[in-house]
C-alpha cells in the first residue's frame, strides 16, 4: 500500500471521520450560483467529483451573508432559500456517486467583495451592475483605485460571527461531515489577520493578539455549535514585507488547537496586490510541514503538487497529512484512477464507470467489487 492510498482518520467531539487515502478535492468557486442558490451547474459539477476517487470532497468558499459573497454568483447558505437549493442539488449528487465525506468551506469575503466573475475581469461592481458596498476590518481597499469598503462595526462583527454559526448549523443539519472557515486568500478572515489589511485601534487591531481575536472568536462560536470535524484554510505567508507571517500561522494554528480544530489547510497569498509569489511545484508545501511540525495538527497542503509519486512522497515524508487538489481535478477529473494505477491503490467508483479501465489498470476498483462501502 503507497503512503498516498493509506487511510487517515480526523478525529473530532462527534467521533472519528475517516478518510479512505491522502488526497481531498480542494475547494474551487464555480461563479454559479442564483441569488446564493445552488444550480444544476453544482449537481453536474459535485456528481462529477464525488466520482474522482478522492477520499474528501471540499464544496467551494459558501458565503454566510449576501455581503460575504465575492461575487454575485457565489454559493450562499444564509436562509432557508439557500439552504433548500443546496441540500437539494448536494443530496441528489451524493445519491449518484460512491459515499464520499463532504466539508463544506464557509467565508465571508470582506473587501474582496462585491466583485465580477473572473472571467468578467474580477473587478469590483458597483450597484447598478450588481454590486454592493463591501465591509472589511479596516476601510482600506484592496487596489488603490478601489472604492474603500465600510469599516465593521462592533454590532458587525457580533452579527458576522453569528451569520457562520447559523450557516454551520444548516451545513450540520444536512448532514455535512466537516466544515472549513475561510481565512485565506485575502478574504475577511484573512484580512483580520493581516497587518497589510487590518489598520484597526481597537481591540481587533494591532498586535498579533488583537489581530488574530476575531478569526479566533469566529472559530471558538462555530465551535461551540457544532461537533464535527472543524478546521480552518490559513494563508501561511502574504509574500509582502511586513504582512502576515509562516511564523505567525503556526502559532495561530496552535491557538485554534486549542479551541478544538480537527485539521488547518494551508495555502499562501491573497491579500495584498505587491504580492511576489515564487510559483513552483510543491512551493506551499513547507509552510504546511513548519504548521504540522509546531502544532501536530493534521494538515492539508496545496500548490502546484500534480504528479502521483511526488504527492506520495510528501506523504512519505511526513510534510503534511492530506494532499489538495483543485484545478488539476477540474482539467483531469479522474487523477485518482491514474494516481491508483501508477501506486497500486486502490479508489471507489460508481459501477457504472468500473469498465472504463484501460487492461493495465483493471485492479484499481478491486475493493469496491467484493463489497461497497
Amino acid at each position: 500500500m503507497s503512503h498516498l492510498f493509506s487511510e487517515f482518520t480526523l478525529q473530532s467531539p462527534r467521533g472519528p471521520l475517516v478518510l479512505h487515502n491522502r488526497v481531498v478535492v480542494a475547494p474551487m468557486c464555480q461563479y454559479s450560483a442564483n441569488e446564493g442558490q445552488a444550480t444544476d451547474w453544482h449537481l453536474m459539477h459535485w456528481g462529477n467529483l464525488l466520482n474522482s476517487g478522492a477520499s474528501m470532497f471540499f464544496i467551494e468558499a459558501t458565503a454566510v451573508t449576501p455581503k460575504a459573497r465575492i461575487t454575485p454568483t457565489c454559493l450562499g447558505l444564509w436562509d432557508d432559500a439557500t439552504a433548500a437549493a443546496l441540500n437539494d442539488k448536494l443530496g441528489r449528487a451524493r445519491h449518484l456517486a460512491p459515499k464520499v465525506p463532504i466539508c463544506i468551506q464557509l467565508a465571508h469575503a470582506g473587501r474582496k467583495g462585491s466583485s465580477a466573475a473572473p472571467w468578467h475581469g474580477g473587478q469590483l461592481l458597483d450597484g447598478a451592475h450588481g454590486g454592493w458596498q463591501p465591509e472589511a476590518p479596516s476601510a482600506v481597499p484592496h487596489l488603490e483605485q478601489e472604492t474603500p469598503p465600510d469599516e465593521i462595526t462592533a454590532q458587525g462583527l457580533i452579527d458576522i460571527e453569528q451569520a457562520f454559526v447559523k450557516a454551520a448549523q444548516r451545513a450540520d443539519a444536512m448532514g455535512i461531515e466537516a466544515i472549513e472557515l475561510h481565512g485565506a486568500h485575502g478574504y475577511l478572515l484573512h484580512q483580520f489577520l493581516s497587518p497589510i489589511a487590518n489598520k484597526r485601534t481597537d481591540t481587533y487591531g494591532g498586535n498579533f493578539d488583537n489581530r488574530t481575536r476575531f478569526p479566533l472568536q469566529v472559530f471558538k462560536a462555530v465551535r461551540a455549535a457544532y461537533s464535527g470535524v472543524l478546521g480552518m484554510r490559513l494563508s501561511a505567508t502574504d509574500w509582502v514585507d511586513n504582512g502576515w507571517t509562516p511564523e505567525e500561522t503556526a502559532d495561530f494554528a496552535a491557538r485554534l488547537k486549542q479551541e478544538g480544530a480537527n485539521f488547518v489547510h494551508i495555502s499562501t497569498a491573497g491579500v495584498a496586490a505587491q504580492q511576489k509569489i515564487p510559483v513552483g511545484p510543491e512551493f506551499q508545501v513547507p509552510f504546511a510541514k513548519l504548521v504540522k511540525d509546531k502544532t501536530g495538527l493534521p494538515t492539508i497542503t496545496v500548490g502546484l503538487i500534480t504528479e502521483p509519486h511526488k504527492a506520495n512522497d510528501i506523504i512519505a515524508r511526513g510534510d503534511a497529512d492530506l494532499i489538495g487538489l483543485a484545478r488539476s481535478f477540474l482539467y483531469k477529473p479522474r487523477w485518482m484512477w491514474e494516481a491508483a494505477a501508477a501506486l497500486q491503490g486502490t479508489v471507489e467508483a460508481s459501477p457504472q464507470y468500473w469498465r472504463s479501465l484501460p487492461r493495465e489498470a483493471q485492479t484499481i476498483f478491486g475493493p469496491v467489487r467484493v463489497g461497497q462501502r
